[in-house]
């Protein structure tokens, strides 16, 4: 190979034309991903428990409604694949775990909603990176009122199935 040819990688190509067409598959593919239609949907079930207070309202819609409610709020960037994929199935999740919406309904994890809280695993630390969800970042007295609240809550209006803040802890939840 003689100075002045260009080196190439496989029959006429040369590196720049290689990362070019790399580029185009990652473009497509990305293209194509946002064509698979998952994303969060808010179902119109709206039975919320009797709240303690409309504090307690007011701290659990800004700290959990986005993962446990029916009230979803959509943000522009869960339009993107693979970012709505995961929004998806974590409110999915979220909403299994416990939906303030479907009171009606046995609610699994409505007696250890309020020690979630007290532990600092809900909501979770990732939910306000970037400054995303700032009305969820909760000062230490928001905590102790949201903690109280749900325990008043849950303890005077439990949801069929489900237990107490009490009765979790007495069997071991």
């Amino acid at each position: 190979m003689s100075e002045a040819e260009p080196e190439t990688v496989g029959p006429n190509r040369t590196p720049a034309r290689t990362a070019l067409w790399v580029l185009a598959a990652v473009v497509a593919v990305f293209g194509l991903a946002q064509l698979i239609p998952i994303r969060v949907t808010n179902p119109p079930a709206r039975i919320e428990p009797q709240w303690d207070s409309p504090q307690t309202r007011q701290l659990v819609v800004a700290a959990c409604f986005d993962c446990h409610s029916n009230q979803s709020r959509h943000f522009w960037y869960e339009d993107i694949a693979p970012i709505k994929w995961w929004t998806a199935n974590h409110v999915s999740s979220g909403r299994k775990a416990l939906n303030f919406d479907e009171w009606n309904q046995p609610q699994r994890r409505a007696g250890r909603a309020a020690s979630s809280v007290t532990r600092g695993r809900m909501p979770p630390s990732y939910y306000t990176w970037f400054g995303l969800h700032a009305d969820a970042k909760l000062t230490a007295a928001q905590k102790q009122a949201l903690v109280a609240g749900l325990t008043k809550t849950v303890t005077a209006d439990p949801p069929p199935g489900g237990a107490s803040p009490g009765e979790a802890n007495k069997r071991g939840g």
